[in-house]
């Protein structure tokens, strides 16, 4: 029912005089529709426009009201139509059981006119503000899930920009990104239901997670150009130099975590990643040797994911390596360099690991 519409009334009795009655009466202010049975009763409620109040008969053959009521509440289109019971059945008992059964009011027989007028004007009243307030309350709803989906991409789009930062400081990685966060997404996904990573693993999470990959390189940004791009392996002092891009990362993310008016849930686990998904499983790794289930899971998962990339992809320093073979580095290195359940799951989904890399290959890999 919109603003400056004439409400629709639905009148339901099976005596024609009284269907004559109410319809006489109502007629004068709204579109009044009547049925005779409960059955048509049914019908007409799912018509549109559907009625804004049904004045509903009690003692009928065939779906008496109680059934006929019943049978519109259990119907989700016309779970919401008002009702008011129009019945010859006197008494307090029998009104509270028709207010029991759903009903929004209860009229008796013989009808006073102008206490139905005022009845059946409250309750159209009451159905338009309701109408209203959904309409408002979809249009708010609506209108959250936009500017929701627009933040989203505003958020995305930055993270791209930032993780870019890095690539063009290192060209040999340019879908480097993509094919990380689908390796991080995979097995997250898998060891989601995993005792030791269930209740971190959520469904929120790993939507973070994926979100917060991009930026785990971010730090190679500070990394001299004579060291990043170095075609051949690393003296001891650039090799220390370069292991500085973990701190660099994350002292970053950090910044801008405090520029925000509040915690920002995908920046946290951005800067766990970033700065702790060079250390290992058995606390040989950098920047601060952590070990076992020290290691944040959200840098653990982002560790076996970037040595398969790094493995299997063309580096200034060395081609890149077949899939089999990488895999059978990742397989030795369980229990040292990764957490031993990632890579059985790793191992459960080599072959969607070779579909992630295959999708997402370099040009030049092509």
């Amino acid at each position: 029912m919109k603003d400056g519409t004439r409400a629709t009334i639905l009148i339901v009795d099976d005596s024609a005089e009284n269907l004559q009655v109410l319809s006489g009466l109502l007629a004068t202010e709204y579109r009044v529709l009547a049925a005779t049975s409960g059955d048509r009763c049914l019908a007409l409620a799912h018509d549109q426009p559907a009625p804004d109040l049904i004045l509903l008969d009690i003692m009928m053959a065939g779906l008496d009201g109680y059934q006929t009521l019943k049978q519109l509440r259990d119907d989700r289109a016309t779970a919401e139509i008002p009702v008011i019971f129009v019945t010859a059945m006197g008494g307090n008992e029998a009104q509270l059981h028709g207010l029991a059964a759903g009903a929004v009011d209860y009229i008796t027989k013989p009808i006073d006119p102008p206490l139905v007028l005022a009845r059946v004007r409250t309750q159209v009243e009451l159905k338009r503000a309701r109408d209203c307030l959904q309409d408002q309350n979809s249009w708010l709803e609506a209108e959250v899930a936009r500017r929701m989906a627009e933040s989203e991409t505003i958020q995305t789009v930055s993270i791209r920009a930032l993780a870019h930062l890095a690539e063009i400081r290192d060209p040999e990685t340019g879908y480097h990104i993509h094919r990380t966060q689908n390796y991080v997404r995979a097995i997250a996904l898998r060891l989601s239901g995993h005792p030791r990573f269930a209740a971190f693993l959520s469904e929120r999470n790993i939507d973070l997670l994926v979100k917060s990959a991009p930026l785990h390189d971010i730090g190679k940004v500070g990394v001299p150009d004579q060291i990043l791009l170095k075609p051949g392996p690393l003296t001891a002092d650039e090799w220390e130099i370069m292991k500085t891009h973990a701190k660099l990362g994350s002292d970053a993310i950090e910044l801008a975590e405090k520029d925000a008016d509040q915690p920002v849930a995908f920046l946290t686990l951005a800067k766990e990643i970033a700065h702790w998904h060079h250390e290992r499983w058995d606390g040989t790794g950098y920047p601060d040797g952590l070990a076992g289930d020290a290691i944040p899971i959200a840098a653990r998962l982002m560790a076996l994911a970037d040595v398969f990339d790094a493995l299997t992809t063309r580096r200034p320093y060395k081609p890149a390596m077949d899939f089999a073979e990488a895999r059978d580095i990742i397989v030795a290195g369980c229990g040292r360099h990764f957490d031993p359940d990632m890579v059985n799951a790793f191992v459960d989904l080599f072959d969607e690991f070779v579909s992630i890399a295959l999708q997402y290959r370099e040009p030049e890999q092509a």
